[in-house]
């Protein structure tokens, strides 16, 4: 080769260089954490896993060509939501998907940096994840299933199926859901109903306090703040002696 070709060549090269490199650096692999709620294996959590997949690819991503996806369920536990939040920060996420309540509230403990987008969270403000609907700010942003209104059309929908019915259980983790007790309240009234809420920190508490309301005429709302649990629905049937017909929120 020629002394004059070989530093066109070279030259060339020199100048794809930065190219290559820009190329290489925009198919990085990207990192992405998802904090289930449910328990592995869990069909709805299967469900919901595969509309998000769908929906990636749509989008241009694919799990295991330019993004990586690393899932932990925490089966409704606690100490798994810490545990795992600890976990998937650990593996340096680019963002990271929280299912429900829990999910945000231990990632938003050990986080004020990372990307948070959370599903099925009912009161987002109320919780204090976000400043507003409109302007979340911090690192956390998402989806809420409905708006508030919906929670007094539950109470007026009891209401239709019991007349009679004057006593009102709201099952609700006291921590959250304030946006959804307080439509329930601004609607009992006019209904001629007294709430009682009811804690749901676990199964024996639902059983103590469910059991000391049923003495009365019982009715009963669906939990609010959180999706629903299976223990939830034991403890009901155990203390009214039937099962639960309520829709889940």
């Amino acid at each position: 080769m020629k002394r004059r070709e070989f530093i066109t060549l070279l030259s060339g090269a020199a100048a794809a260089w930065p190219l290559a490199a820009r190329a290489q650096q925009g198919e990085r692999v990207r990192r992405v954490g998802v904090l289930m709620n449910l328990a592995v294996g869990d069909p709805e959590g299967e469900a919901r896993i595969a509309a998000f997949l769908e929906a990636l690819q749509q989008l241009g991503w694919s799990d295991g060509r330019n993004v990586r996806i690393d899932y932990r369920w925490a089966a409704g536990d606690a100490g798994r939501f810490h545990r795992y939040a600890e976990e998937l920060l650990a593996l340096v996420p680019d963002v990271i998907l929280a299912s429900a309540t829990p999910s945000v509230q231990a990632l938003q403990q050990a986080t004020r940096t990372v990307p948070i987008v959370f599903a099925i969270v009912a009161d987002p403000v109320g919780a204090g994840f976000v400043d507003s609907l409109a302007r979340p700010g911090g690192n956390v942003t998402g989806f809420t299933p409905f708006e508030y209104g919906i929670s007094g059309k539950w109470l007026e929908l009891l209401k239709e199926i019991a007349p009679r019915v004057t006593r009102v259980a709201v099952l609700r983790d006291l921590t959250i859901g304030l946006g959804q007790l307080g439509a329930i309240q601004s609607v009992a009234p006019s209904l001629g109903m007294e709430l009682t809420p009811v804690g749901m920190r676990d199964a024996g508490e639902i059983e103590r306090a469910v059991g000391a309301f049923a003495r009365g005429i019982l009715g009963a709302i669906p939990p609010l703040g959180r999706g629903s649990r299976f223990g939830e629905r034991q403890a009901l049937w155990h203390v009214t002696g039937r099962p639960s017909s309520i829709c889940h929120a």
